[in-house]
């Protein structure tokens, strides 16, 4: 307990899924911890249920609407921690979505739209959360890719290319501030197919929904999906002290998707 004790982080796309998994551990570990997400009914109830789980011995929580491709949000939202709370340790960026369309039927319009927010921004939020973290000498930065980022599957080449970029800018970023002397730590999640309501969405609503979320399961050695704690969990590694020698890295929990 109390990994994250009087930390300030930030965790976007926190309504659902990983985002709201993270924030309760993040939470529970004493961290004061701002959700952000573009769905205002989603992501009070995700506040509300944290509280209910946790009480009174976790952290602090607020919440606040954020299109993560917009950068004056980004400004607002880095604003708003250090005025919460006086400084910021901790970025999530987790915000994203996925689309399974053949690379011939992608419009471009939907191509621009998933690199705004997958990827520009994980750049945005670098960019603006880096001076605050700078100013209480340091700070660590999550960036959430995916497995999709590592290997490719058809159907997925925008997702893909997304994901692979956050990747890469995670590397470049970490090398940056490692070798400035800033304090800052950035680090790329790569977790398996994970049963949240993304895949209930994309997945168990077609005619055939249960088959597939079978065989999505069974391309992963340990034969199911993970579940959206034990990314979480992950995610919280790479956030405290506990990974205070990492930066750079590409952590892959994927119940050995990518060691085939």
């Amino acid at each position: 307990m109390g990994q994250l004790q009087g930390k300030a982080c930030i965790v976007t796309g926190a309504a659902r899924g990983i985002g709201a998994a993270v924030a309760e551990s993040f939470f529970r570990e004493g961290g004061r911890v701002l959700m952000t997400d573009i769905d205002p009914a989603a992501l009070e109830a995700a506040a509300a249920r944290i509280r209910r789980h946790v009480g009174s011995s976790g952290g602090a929580l607020v919440t606040a609407i954020q299109d993560v491709a917009h950068e004056a949000r980004w400004q607002d939202i880095v604003s708003q921690a250090v005025r919460e709370w006086g400084r910021l340790d901790v970025l999530v960026n987790n915000a994203g979505y996925g689309m399974l369309k053949p690379v011939t039927e992608i419009a471009l319009d939907e191509w621009r739209r998933m690199m705004a927010v997958n990827c520009e921004s994980v750049f945005l939020g670098i960019k603006h959360a880096a001076p605050a973290m700078i100013a209480v000498g340091g700070g660590s930065i999550v960036n959430v890719s995916s497995i999709l980022g590592i290997a490719g599957m058809a159907g997925t080449t925008a997702y893909s290319a997304t994901k692979g970029a956050v990747r890469l800018l995670s590397k470049a970023a970490a090398v940056e501030f490692g070798e400035s002397g800033t304090g800052i730590r950035v680090n790329s999640l790569h977790p398996g197919f994970t049963d949240t309501p993304a895949i209930d969405n994309s997945l168990r609503a077609r005619e055939d929904g249960e088959a597939m979320v079978e065989a999505v399961a069974k391309l992963h050695p340990l034969g199911r999906l993970a579940r959206a704690e034990e990314i979480a969990a992950a995610v919280l590694f790479l956030a405290s002290d506990a990974s205070s020698f990492m930066t750079g890295a590409e952590l892959v929990v994927d119940g050995g998707f990518t060691a085939r």
